[in-house]
């Protein structure tokens, strides 16, 4: 049995790999399915974000490197290519690496929320697909457990941070009065929704929310005061946006460069502050070219971070003793397990031998046997039944020179110093 947990995130994929490596919701059934029956993978899950892409396996035995190539196979990227990215994370760092997820404490913005969200919702495709069985099953509960521990004993949640936070924080660097400014949000998901209320917290009366759909886009701007759209009405709402924040699922680019274009000439090219938080991303990165527009990134956000990072310093170091007390205490339960299974087997042989010998003893008694004669008979012959296998096993042990299998047995059957007590009188 391995655990494997192995992908790229923003520390070692630039967004542009990043995008080509995620997984779109519609595909995760199907790509869960395909991952278990070509890896040999007996369960499986992914976790798919902005910031990262990872696959949370378990196996017989690690199998990176035929998990690796499956990954850049379904995404048709070279193998090389995505090794140079990738990391690989086994057994103990696999689920201390979970935890830490989980936890926030492997962010961008260290300790944001909504990556615990995330993961409950990885768990619940992989349960849709059928991917979850026992291991993994009991791998995600203790990891939503030391997720909710690091959020109630220490305070990296407070003030709370977000990729969303970070990019209106830049917004009012750029907008002296954002109050005046006028936001267009493109999505209506959990990132757009934490966006709209930042910016409605700081003041803004004039938000705009574009999203596929006119109902959810309508919830959303219903709770904010705002204005619902259709994607297609963007680049008329382009001309009146000062902010454009974009986050959907989309694979292809929303915006691009000419409907930017058109919008800056009639707007006399007033400048136009966006941040694309999307991966793919929603926004051609040629946007980026065009005069008095200021494009963003998730991957530009670092400075907006770094300081959330220096305020949660304190607190992620406690966070980390409470990761690594959850990921010891689960391995600890996990092999207590492995070895009930051993103990369920031997116990089996052991009640097989018994039923043996007492069949024996009772039709030895019923031949008339003496009754003392018979007891010492099926006590005899029950402690060379049960004696029989481990002597042949460690005799062989001992001509092999495997003196350390030997040491083990003395600690197993307790034949210490101390072992030799005497008889109850």
């Amino acid at each position: 049995m391995a655990f494997l947990a192995l992908g790229i995130n923003h520390k070692t994929a630039s967004v542009d790999v990043r995008e080509r490596v995620a997984f779109t919701p519609e595909q995760l059934v199907e790509a869960l399915q395909q991952l278990c029956r070509l890896t040999n993978s007996r369960e499986a899950a992914i976790l798919s974000t902005c910031n990262r892409s990872e696959l949370y396996i378990e196996q017989d035995q690690i199998g990176s490197e035929t998990v690796l190539a499956w990954l850049a196979e379904y995404h048709h990227l070279s193998l090389d290519e995505l090794r140079a990215s990738a990391y690989v994370h086994a057994d103990d760092a696999a689920v201390r690496h979970m935890m830490r997820v989980a936890s926030g404490l492997d962010s961008l913005v260290l300790g944001e929320p909504q990556i615990l969200g995330q993961m409950k919702s990885a768990y619940a495709v992989a349960r849709e697909a059928g991917t979850i069985g026992p291991l993994l099953g009991r791998l995600f509960q203790a990891t939503f457990s030391a997720a909710k521990q690091v959020r109630t004993d220490t305070a990296i949640g407070e003030n709370p941070v977000s990729v969303a936070f970070a990019a209106v924080s830049l917004a009012k660097q750029i907008f002296s009065d954002l109050q005046r400014s006028q936001a267009l949000l493109i999505g209506a998901g959990e990132t757009i929704t934490l966006v709209a209320r930042h910016l409605h917290d700081l003041g803004v009366k004039r938000i705009v929310v574009a999203n596929r759909t006119l109902e959810r886009a309508s919830i959303l701007a219903a709770e904010f005061g705002a204005h619902a759209v259709l994607l297609s009405d963007i680049p008329a709402e382009l001309v009146n946006s000062d902010i454009v924040i974009s986050s959907t699922a989309s694979q292809l680019p929303i915006l691009g460069k000419g409907a930017v274009e058109s919008a800056l000439k009639l707007r006399k090219h007033k400048p136009i502050f966006m941040v694309d938080i999307a991966v793919p991303r929603d926004i051609e990165p040629e946007v980026g070219e065009l005069d008095d527009v200021y494009l963003y990134t998730v991957d530009d956000l670092h400075e907006v971070v770094a300081e959330n990072l220096k305020s949660r310093q304190g607190a992620a170091m406690a966070a980390e003793e409470l990761v690594s007390t959850g990921a010891n205490e689960f391995m600890f339960r996990l092999r207590e397990l492995a070895a009930v299974d051993v103990l369920r087997a031997y116990r089996q042989q052991s009640e097989r031998l018994r039923d043996e010998e007492l069949l024996k003893a009772q039709r030895m008694l019923a031949n008339g046997g003496n009754a003392e004669d018979v007891l010492v008979q099926l006590a005899r012959g029950l402690t060379n039944k049960l004696l029989h296998a481990p002597s042949v096993q460690l005799k062989k042990l001992s001509a092999e020179g495997r003196l350390d299998a030997l040491a083990m047995a003395q600690e197993l059957f307790a034949l210490g110093e101390g072992s030799t007590d005497k008889p109850p009188q």
